[in-house]
């Protein structure tokens, strides 16, 4: 009676011809969420099994597959062979004593001598003889123990389905660049993008000395919890100080939100490059500030070639809030450290500013110097 975690995962088996490549990164990713701890990871006929690992790694072995994109749902159960003994064997170890029960069967062999409600009736019986207290109730029972009979001559047994985080495997749908700020929106933006097979590089802005340090601290952290999800080794930083001095200088007031925005876009477009991004990806959401107005976002998609992707545009606040605590970046993102976004800001921003407005503002900035000045400030930190 061996000892197993199984994982099924989500949509790959849909992918036909090329399900193999995406079997193949999942494994991968598998591999990457339980480096450091022992195990041995085997693909079989539809899941993948974790096996050799120690039990007193079990919860956290299962808290790092749970985060792992692809996965549909884990067990922790056993795995034995198919014959009538032996599963009934493994059947009591994940019963329960007392309540009620059911049985239920799944044949991925349809050759096996037994069927489903075969096999459920011999090992419901078996487990009654064997514990007095339980009561069958196949409507709504208490406990379930599954049993599942592969093509290969063996049986998982089990008695709870946990659910996985689904979605496509990272790295399948090429690579983004995230604009990652220390508030809510973003770290959820780039964590729903991963879920779609993203892979998710960070880029952060940051005006110091108008900003601290522990701004720049805090966007870390949230990287590094988002990395669980998203994988990405290192979080980039650029400075944006002097640009935003010479928007306030120079420039209409009500601007400044809206300017500072098309420089931000500018710089990620080039860093984006530098790391094989094909995408930005941004946690605007549709109406939410002054800059997140069709205007505001026209204006912004203006200077870029790249596609920027918004997967929170049709969310309200309550709605992101939800999926951040789920993540867990909420209790980072709400720490009270100001972004660069706070600095200058006007009293009354513009909400639907025209472009050619906007434009003939911009002609009194020097705006590839300034690009360039930013791109000379970029540092890069390690998340692991």
């Amino acid at each position: 009676m061996e000892k197993v975690i199984i994982i099924r995962y989500a949509e790959i088996h849909l992918k036909g011809k090329n399900r193999g490549y995406f079997e193949r990164v999942f494994g991968v990713n598998l591999e990457k969420a339980l480096k450091g701890l022992r195990h041995e990871l085997r693909r079989t006929s539809g899941r993948y099994l974790v096996t050799a690992f120690r039990e007193e790694d079990a919860e956290e072995l299962c808290a790092r597959i749970a985060r792992v994109f692809g996965v549909h749902s884990y067990s922790v159960g056993v795995r034995v062979p198919n014959d009538l003994e032996s599963i009934a064997a493994a059947a009591m170890s994940v019963s329960p004593q007392s309540g009620t029960f059911k049985v239920d069967t799944h044949r991925a062999d349809k050759r096996y001598p037994m069927t489903s409600p075969e096999l459920n009736a011999e090992v419901g019986a078996r487990l009654l003889a064997s514990f007095p207290a339980l009561k069958v109730d196949v409507r709504a029972p208490q406990h379930t123990v599954f049993l599942d009979i592969r093509e290969d001559g063996s049986a998982l047994v089990f008695g709870m389905f946990c659910e996985g985080a689904g979605g496509m495997p990272v790295g399948t749908s090429s690579k983004g660049l995230l604009l990652i700020s220390g508030g809510i929106d973003s770290p959820v933006a780039g964590y729903m993008m991963a879920k779609r097979g993203m892979e998710v590089k960070y880029l952060h802005f940051h005006s110091y000395p108008y900003t601290n340090e522990q701004a720049r601290d805090k966007v870390i952290v949230l990287a590094r919890i988002l990395s669980r999800y998203t994988g990405g080794d290192t979080v980039a930083t650029v400075k944006v100080t002097h640009i935003q001095e010479e928007i306030h200088k120079k420039c209409a007031a009500e601007l400044n939100v809206t300017l500072l925005r098309r420089f931000m876009f500018r710089i990620a477009e080039r860093v984006a490059a530098r790391q094989g991004a094909k995408c930005l990806i941004t946690g605007e959401s549709l109406g939410q500030v002054a800059s997140q107005t069709m205007e505001g976002i026209t204006s912004s998609n203006a200077v870029v070639r790249l596609p920027v992707l918004r997967p929170l545009i049709g969310f309200d606040k309550e709605e992101i809030v939800a999926r951040a605590k789920k993540i867990g970046t909420y209790e980072t993102s709400v720490l009270p450290y100001e972004d660069c976004c706070t600095v200058f800001l006007p009293e009354f921003p513009a909400i639907k500013p025209k472009l050619s407005y906007i434009e003939e503002e911009e002609k009194k900035l020097d705006v590839e110097a300034l690009v360039a000045e930013a791109l000379g400030t970029m540092e890069e930190f390690p998340l692991r």
